[in-house]
């Protein structure tokens, strides 16, 4: 098993253009390298410190969600003093659901950066999200929580959080479904199967049923997309009912 010293020592060559790199996506020069490379170091890789414990992104993905958290429900507590406490838990679900955490780690790109033994196309979407936690983690690691606070700001914050907008947003449609369909008393059924034809990803098909009709079809590579997608289709299908029952 190898120790973290040893492989941050083999890419000394690579160090140089990491911390360039690292500097351009987090507006400032890092204190701690180690923090970044920790933040991009993969399980798959196997790594252990000095103390025996294993060394990759997930502590860090776990520090920088509770990061997130708290700078953003700051900020909504600030700019909405109307907001009760339901509303703002449900706006800050909304700026750091997972689509669109995944959507800010492509955005950086922060997937070119990964040391790991899994070949980068074989992970999932969910990868660039918690790779952005992770780098929010290390920010706060190296320098403090007002480092962290502005990174945040400048790459979600202020590009992002428009509270309007984000009333409006829809976080589930599947949460939003279900809603409807238990308050209008009518039943519904996910029936999911695992549909893979020829492809070399595992895919689920589902039929959404509403009152024994199926209102809507559809696929992906995981059953809870394939049950959101089709939450998605059935939601526009009876929006005008839906949103009339639930703005009542």
């Amino acid at each position: 098993m190898k120790s973290i010293r040893n492989i941050f020592n083999s890419r000394s060559k690579d160090n140089g253009i990491f911390f360039a790199t690292i500097s351009k996506i987090i507006g400032f020069k890092p204190k701690t390298i180690e923090h970044y490379q920790t933040a991009f170091t993969h399980r798959s890789m196997n790594i252990k410190n000095s103390k025996g414990h294993t060394v990759n992104y997930e502590r860090l993905e776990f520090l920088g969600d509770a990061m997130l958290g708290s700078v953003i429900a700051h900020h909504l507590y600030s700019e909405v003093p109307s907001g009760d406490e339901g509303y703002l838990t449900k706006m800050r679900s909304k700026i750091v659901s997972r689509e669109h955490l995944n959507e800010l780690g492509k955005d950086l790109g922060l997937i070119k950066l990964v040391e790991s033994k899994i070949p980068k196309g074989q992970f999932g979407d969910n990868i660039h999200g918690n790779l952005f936690e992770s780098i929010v983690g290390a920010i706060f690691l190296d320098r403090g929580y007002s480092y962290c606070e502005k990174f945040i700001h400048d790459k979600v914050i202020d590009p992002f959080v428009d509270i309007e907008k984000l009333e409006g947003k829809v976080i589930s449609y599947k949460s939003l479904l279900i809603e409807w369909c238990q308050k209008e008393k009518k039943t519904f059924n996910y029936n999911v199967y695992e549909d893979t034809g020829n492809d070399e990803v595992k895919h689920f098909s589902v039929k959404l049923s509403i009152d024994d009709k199926v209102i809507a079809k559809a696929r992906a590579t995981s059953k809870k997309k394939a049950e959101e997608k089709a939450s998605k289709r059935a939601f526009f299908a009876f929006q005008e009912a839906i949103t009339k029952s639930l703005d009542e």
